[in-house]
């Protein structure tokens, strides 16, 4: 793990002088939400994976991260636009950025950033890059409809779960291994690991995500069972359900489709999964996936970059927060 910490702290400043940068081109008035929401931190997983696969196949230049971080620029669009939909007061510890600033601003700010994003990526002139990023905005917007649509549903089943976090988390993640292998100019076996790597990484990141809602707060910083109040039947919660009696059972279906849970219920369940370790069963089951990014990993060269690629699926499977 020290590997992959030295790693990051190597590429950090660069990918985010490549943010700043992308902040200082957009026009005026969309500049402190997007500066806001930059600020407020990320584990910058996605540029970094950019930047690690287009070294391992042997890209050597520097614009490398101006390309990087177009991806984390459709992140944070998606997360402000996130956090009005969801009505979310706080983001990493930070307020808001639309308790800050007025609601149809940080939606025109989220606008403006996938914009500029899509900008970037186009004056690259490889219409192989243009399509990459384009299929994982649409795959994003696809996987949040459907989670949208699932919301409050008990019957979600596991195969429609995946369904939601390929789009909603994986593709991105995939898309910014892709990116970084056809930056590269790598053959279309080496762009499909890198894609199937980052694919499979990211389904057990949002696995082990949907596991740690159910930590505590003190933990994660986060407020704990955030899923069982916004109706996400994940899997901790479906093991959860599957562990009731029928009388149990029902009264958890009609608060959860209800959206009747309160934080205390919320606590109540969280600490039920963790004494029964339904937290730690998803873990492993993210180890399917997990395993999987490594055999991808394991057909490209044998460069430092895979070492630390390596050391990325088990910072993944092992996170604290």
């Amino acid at each position: 793990m020290i590997q992959l910490k030295a790693r990051i702290a190597l590429e950090l400043p660069a990918i985010n002088r490549a943010l700043d940068r992308a902040v200082e081109v957009l026009p005026e008035p969309v500049r402190p939400v997007t500066r806001h929401i930059f600020e407020a931190g990320g584990k910058r997983l996605r540029p970094l994976l950019t930047v690690l696969t287009a070294r391992l196949l042997g890209h050597d230049r520097e614009d490398i991260h101006d390309l990087a971080v177009t991806l984390e620029m459709l992140h944070a669009a998606t997360l402000l636009h996130d956090d009005v939909l969801d009505n979310a007061m706080s983001r990493r510890g930070k307020p808001a950025a639309h308790t800050l600033y007025n609601v149809s601003s940080v939606i025109l700010a989220g606008d403006a950033l996938l914009a500029e994003a899509n900008a970037q990526v186009a004056r690259r002139g490889d219409p192989r890059l243009t399509r990459c990023f384009s299929e994982a905005t649409s795959r994003t917007a696809a996987g949040e409809i459907l989670e949208i649509a699932a919301q409050g549903r008990v019957d979600t089943s596991a195969g429609h779960y995946e369904e939601i976090v390929r789009g909603k988390t994986a593709w991105l993640i995939r898309a910014a291994c892709e990116m970084g292998a056809l930056a590269a100019e790598a053959d279309e076996a080496s762009v499909a690991a890198a894609a199937a790597y980052g694919e499979n990484l990211g389904m057990a990141f949002q696995m082990v995500d949907d596991a740690l809602d159910f930590a505590p707060e003190s933990a994660t910083g986060k407020p704990t069972g955030g899923d069982v109040r916004e109706g996400k039947l994940t899997p901790p919660l479906r093991l959860y359900r599957d562990s009731l009696n029928d009388a149990e059972r029902e009264a958890f279906d009609a608060a959860f489709a209800g959206f009747a849970m309160s934080a205390a219920d919320a606590e109540s369940v969280a600490l039920r999964i963790r004494e029964a370790g339904f937290d730690t069963a998803v873990r492993r089951q993210a180890d399917t996936f997990l395993d999987a990014a490594r055999r991808a990993l394991h057909s490209l060269p044998d460069r430092p970059e895979r070492k630390v690629m390596l050391k990325m699926t088990d910072y993944v499977r092992d996170r604290k927060k």
